[in-house]
């Protein structure tokens, strides 16, 4: 196992954990974890990376080792705030290779959009977005968002690290025992009457009170310059969130069509959590579309 380094630094008000892996002054690749996950959680990929690379991943706020907000709520805006920040420190001035899962597939992609000059290749790992919203939501979303704020959330806690690793594998029966131990260990930290909670704020968890509005996103999609790696799990269920299958392919379909330039690949024997599913699949993908060589699948 690569060992990782850890590093914090400020970011808009809040210390950040930036996790690091490989040589100082090798080529850079910044990777972005998704929702409830932690930078650690790419430990197997840079395992399997072949090539010399300096991997760059940071907790998003309210995550992992991360300080968490002091609002009762998280505004996706702050997260490309928070990505621009570590970017500029890290990579002043330079195009970078970046790669975001699920939430960070999506915060990645949409960075992308809104600061082309920024990216030099885009890697997305099942950063579907979300399903499109409607005007009419708007006042139910309102009041939930409202009636959430008068009930503090909570994390719910494990008796040991061992339970935390079944919970891992609960929700991802294809995880082996030796990375569901390694995972529970850095996806969670012991607190003071002696539960193991997750390491993610439980403000997450609650509704939010925008809609998604997919028009406006693909509009910054559509503004993506860089070639772009995007990669479906064969095994996933995050389509389910846009209706009946062939109804949510179709419109995967027509949200990867507002992308340019784009090598998709279907990732055979994973689930959601492709990256701890197929780590030297995933890496060999990874190294051959950002060295411009045949991208594997």
């Amino acid at each position: 196992m690569h060992p990782s380094r850890s590093e914090f630094f400020t970011v808009r008000g809040l210390r950040t954990h930036v996790r690091h892996w490989g040589r100082e002054g090798a080529p850079k690749i910044f990777m972005q974890h998704g929702w409830m996950d932690v930078s650690a959680s790419f430990q197997f990929v840079v395992d399997c990376l072949k090539q010399d690379w300096h991997v760059i991943a940071f907790d998003w706020r309210g995550f992992g080792l991360s300080e968490r907000s002091p609002s009762d709520t998280y505004w996706f805006p702050d997260y490309l705030a928070d990505l621009e920040a570590v970017l500029d420190h890290y990579a002043p001035g330079a195009p970078v290779n970046l790669l975001g899962h699920s939430m960070g597939g999506n915060i990645a992609s949409l960075y992308a959009g809104v600061r082309p000059q920024r990216i030099a290749r885009l890697i997305n790992l099942e950063g579907f977005g979300l399903p499109a919203s409607r005007p009419s939501q708007a006042p139910g979303r309102f009041a939930k968002w409202l009636d959430e704020l008068r009930i503090k959330p909570e994390m719910r806690g494990y008796a040991s690290l061992e339970e935390v690793a079944a919970r891992l594998q609960k929700t991802n029966p294809r995880l082996p025992a030796q990375r569901a131990a390694f995972l529970a260990g850095h996806w969670s930290a012991q607190d003071a009457d002696g539960q193991w909670r997750i390491l993610g704020d439980p403000a997450h968890k609650m509704t939010g009170p925008l809609l998604y509005h997919a028009d406006e996103v693909l509009a910054c999609w559509s503004q993506i310059t860089a070639p772009v790696l995007w990669v479906e799990a064969e095994e996933t269920e995050m389509w389910r969130w846009m209706g009946p299958k062939e109804q949510a392919r179709a419109e995967i379909d027509r949200r990867r069509s507002h992308l340019a330039q784009v090598t998709a690949r279907m990732m055979p024997g994973a689930g959601h959590m492709l990256h701890h599913d197929q780590p030297e699949v995933l890496a060999g993908m990874i190294e051959g579309f950002l060295m411009g060589s045949d991208v594997p699948g």
